[in-house]
């Protein structure tokens, strides 16, 4: 089994400072493992002994071990005839630009899959759902409209979701009222934005659990999340990209639903009775209006 097979298998019970040891990894692949326990330690601001138990736990005998079998995981890939052919593959000519950017995204949605953390989907859908008070949901200048697409799902999920949207002067008095039994998303990417930062700072002081979806630079807030859940971004365009952290985050809607269909169902069942009195959509609008008769050939008198 590969090293990235490994650090990213469904059943592999880490502790929270493993988790961080394991994205930091993934997240650079396999560059991040070929230096020293202590600068690995480092990166993911755990001790050293953190990353010994780690490689430990994965089956290897020490750090020495683990690096050698990531050194011939990446020699067998340098010799791979189907990686040999990729690099020899001519580009395409006279590729759009639309094209050209589609394909790159395809690219950084693949990383995003080989980044995956299976953990980190699990405790994520853990504290949400198991949140006795509020869910918050946060995100920067462009994050936060994926920061509302989520608020939008988890509202058909549980109650209590509140998107935060813009931050303002009075948004910040809703800390006031926050605290352990509550749970703060934010999505939060390169250039970090201080008002978010702040607002995540102190509900954290607070007691309150942090999710955070961020970048592989990092948020400055990752070394005070509970979770983190890193996705590339850069695709070939002037603007990072939101595909990744969209599909992310409906990879954690995805993973929420699965385990507890039946109390869900219930509840989006509710729901929908609510949408249909109010005729929310056009699909449940229609089913008022009577269909017109096709017309038929005109009688002449």
């Amino acid at each position: 089994m590969r090293v990235r097979d490994m650090l990213s298998r469904d059943g592999l019970a880490l502790t929270k400072s493993e988790a961080r040891i394991v994205q930091i990894l993934l997240t650079d692949y396999p560059i991040s493992g070929l230096g020293t326990a202590t600068s690995l330690a480092r990166r993911a601001a755990v001790s050293d002994p953190t990353v010994i138990r780690l490689v430990t736990k994965l089956g290897f005998k020490g750090f020495p071990d683990f690096q050698a079998k990531l050194l011939e995981d990446v020699e067998a890939g340098l010799r791979s005839p189907l990686m040999m052919m990729e690099a020899k593959r001519p580009t395409a000519a006279r590729r759009s630009v639309a094209e050209d950017y589609l394909r790159s995204v395809t690219r950084v949605m693949q990383q995003a899959a080989d980044m995956t953390v299976p953990q980190a989907y699990e405790r994520s859908a853990d504290l949400v759902l198991d949140a006795k008070g509020q869910v918050l949901v946060l995100g920067g200048r462009f994050s936060r409209h994926v920061a509302g697409m989520l608020a939008s799902y988890l509202a058909q999920i549980r109650p209590r979701v509140t998107p935060l949207g813009p931050l303002s002067p009075e948004s910040f008095d809703r800390l006031l009222d926050l605290g352990p039994r509550d749970v703060l998303i934010v999505f939060d990417y390169r250039r970090y934005q201080t008002d978010v930062i702040h607002f995540a700072e102190q509900a954290g002081r607070r007691g309150v659990r942090l999710v955070l979806f961020t970048d592989p630079w990092r948020s400055p807030l990752a070394e005070k999340a509970d979770v983190v859940i890193v996705s590339p971004v850069e695709a070939n365009s002037p603007y990072d990209s939101v595909a990744a952290p969209v599909a992310q985050m409906e990879a954690l809607v995805t993973h929420m639903l699965a385990p507890k269909t039946q109390i869900m169902h219930a509840r989006m069942q509710q729901l929908e009775k609510i949408r249909e009195a109010n005729h929310v959509t056009i699909a449940e609008a229609m089913e008022k209006v009577p269909l017109r008769k096709s017309p038929g050939k005109k009688k002449h008198r």
